[in-house]
């Protein structure tokens, strides 16, 4: 999940939003995508600790006001941060909850890193403060934007007219500022070509841009980036949610 042209060390970390409200789910996760950071919602508490074992360097935001009792999650909390496989990991607490003294038992006896966040603040104000959080955690790396790899199901296709005909290629992954794709043919052009009307099928969604030819990472696949700033911003939304949907079916694969 990296940007185009960058290495390991300029990856940011995921983030994991451990038993989301419904109510805010689809739009925190939205904005967190938009905004560049590897996202996921996780519904297993359990599963979630072997997660972050296997992701050390990970956020999890924990939703205090499900599951479990507030006592358990505060063992919950306390045993991420003392186990040598999780203490790397940086945590955060939302609740709609706003005792003071709960709040001050997470933020200055517990110490969690990514701060304790009152729901009843409103989605806006929630989702900033979490912003802000994983801003100085630099949660996003040195990226732009988010790389999604596709699965060979994605069903995330791209159609181009050429001089010579209609050319199809399937999409190996994608960000908000381009793909790379495999075609079986295509015309021979040069670097930095304008590609005029390029079409985009990601899961039924339809999108239409330009987009200018970098170059080939392999003698059949392509790589284009977009012309964003004319790019229609539904047709960035369908780029968004199906960044959202190829993420998440990811990180719901793993077998662990």
């Amino acid at each position: 999940m990296l940007e185009y042209g960058m290495d390991q060390d300029t990856l940011g970390k995921k983030i994991f939003i451990l038993y989301p409200q419904s109510v805010i789910q689809d739009e925190l996760l939205d904005i967190l995508i938009m905004a560049g950071f590897e996202s996921y919602i996780l519904h297993d508490h359990k599963r979630a600790l072997k997660l972050l074992a296997q992701f050390p360097d990970s956020i999890m935001f924990i939703n205090i006001d499900e599951k479990l009792p507030e006592k358990e999650w505060e063992e919950y909390v306390r045993g991420i941060q003392e186990d040598p496989q999780t203490k790397n990991c940086k945590l955060g607490i939302l609740s709609y909850n706003t005792d003071k003294a709960l709040m001050q038992k997470y933020l200055m006896d517990i110490s969690v890193p990514c701060g304790y966040i009152q729901l009843k603040l409103g989605i806006k104000e929630s989702t900033k403060i979490m912003l802000g959080a994983l801003e100085a955690n630099e949660a996003r790396g040195k990226r732009k934007y988010i790389r999604a790899l596709c699965a060979a199901d994605a069903n995330a296709t791209v159609n181009i007219k050429g001089s010579s005909g209609f050319y199809f290629g399937t999409i190996l992954d994608i960000s908000a500022a381009g793909i790379a794709a495999r075609f079986e043919k295509f015309e021979e052009l040069p670097p930095n070509t304008l590609i005029r009307e390029m079409q985009l099928k990601l899961r039924g969604g339809l999108v239409l841009t330009d987009a200018v030819l970098m170059g080939k990472r392999n003698d059949n696949v392509l790589i284009f980036l977009f012309d964003v700033t004319r790019m229609n911003p539904d047709h960035k939304l369908v780029i968004h949610r199906f960044i959202k949907y190829t993420l998440q079916h990811y990180i719901d694969s793993l077998k662990i």
